[in-house]
């Protein structure tokens, strides 16, 4: 499956730079399902077109504030990704923060941005996450896997497992999923490939995966699902080149 990731990505990069109004189109197109379906899984009930409406500044009738607040937020967190990106800034806990910030600003500014200070259960999963005592010895240990070993990984499965890492040891109060999802194509998007976009249909199998892996240590279903996700993309950016 990473064969025909790669040999995609290789097709891809070599029709580079793309012109600007399409890459402009596949980035608006992205940055929506992105948020819509991000937010979807969370729970927001607002509807693609609604969530469209919303990134153009407009209230929607009988939504509520968080709901419209989870699409700016979102959108704006995808904007701190791509500076990251911009800027080659390696990954650090301060932008991990800050990109959870973002997620949370004016939703709940208490904990935005700050470790939890209070126990967590993943509802639908065996998982249990790391009392609040442990979250930054955790944390510094997922930092220091993804300096020696996660560095050393193919940038797709390095993504999924720094995704899968750390929404298992739920550092937020709220607002983990969106964050993970944002760093798995934080670590994408640093290696040239487009964002994923974790569909709301695959729920089901999504979080089956990552109780999978946070129980058994066993990650290879949880990076399938994001290898079909990546190949998608793939798929989106060369039908746009034909």
């Amino acid at each position: 499956m990473l064969d025909q990731i790669n040999e995609k990505k290789a097709r891809l990069d070599a029709l580079r730079p793309l012109p600007k109004y399409t890459l402009k189109s596949l980035r608006e197109k992205l940055l929506l399902e992105w948020t819509y379906n991000s937010n979807a899984i969370e729970g927001n009930t607002l509807t693609i077109n609604e969530t469209k409406v919303v990134l153009e500044g407009i209230t929607v009738g009988g939504k509520t504030m968080r709901e419209h607040l989870e699409v700016i937020n979102h959108r704006d967190a995808i904007s701190y990704v791509e500076e990251i990106v911009q800027i080659k800034e390696p990954l650090s806990e301060w932008q991990i923060k800050n990109l959870h910030r973002l997620v949370l600003k004016g939703i709940d500014d208490e904990y935005a941005g700050v470790y939890r200070d209070q126990q967590v259960f993943i509802s639908g999963a065996k998982h249990i996450p790391p009392a609040p005592l442990l979250i930054r010895e955790r944390m510094d240990q997922l930092m220091g896997w993804y300096n020696t070993e996660g560095i050393k990984l193919h940038p797709v499965v390095r993504g999924a497992m720094l995704h899968a890492i750390f929404v298992g040891i739920h550092p937020f109060i709220d607002g983990n999923g969106r964050t993970s999802r944002l760093l798995l194509n934080l670590e994408l998007m640093k290696d040239g490939y487009p964002p994923v976009v974790i569909k709301v249909e695959n729920r089901l199998s999504y979080y089956e995966a990552l109780d999978k892996a946070h129980t058994t240590k066993d990650y290879d279903d949880f990076i399938q699902l994001v290898v079909a996700e990546v190949n998608d993309s793939l798929d989106l950016y060369l039908s746009a080149m034909n």
